[in-house]
């Protein structure tokens, strides 16, 4: 995202490799359907109308137990424990670590 966010679309692709901008295109439409831009839209009208806003508020009003839950679940999800694995062998990138909370089951 950093190249897209310095110089667009047409520098990321620019700036990656040929086989990485070839699976943008054929992978790209296959992840952003006509369901996926629908659900976008609804996420943008709950924005702009005020109704995540005061779902948000309520939460942290509530004590954020919902929102606790996903971020102890989210932070041990199989993508963090292998990047953690993998990151621990290429120290050139400077691998970090957040603390996480305690891991939860999903129910």
């Amino acid at each position: 995202m950093d190249l897209v966010y310095q110089g667009g679309l047409n520098y990321m692709r620019y700036s990656i490799s040929d086989t990485a901008e070839h699976g943008d295109y054929t992978g790209g439409p296959k992840i952003v359907t006509d369901e996926t831009r629908k659900a976008m839209k609804k996420i943008l009208a709950d924005i702009q109308s005020g109704d995540y806003a005061k779902g948000w508020i309520a939460e942290n009003d509530n004590g954020r137990p919902w929102f606790t839950k996903q971020r102890q679940i989210e932070q041990h999800i199989l993508v963090e424990q292998v990047g953690e694995k993998l990151r621990a062998m290429m120290p050139f990138l400077r691998p970090v670590k957040v603390q996480t909370e305690e891991p939860v089951s999903k129910s």
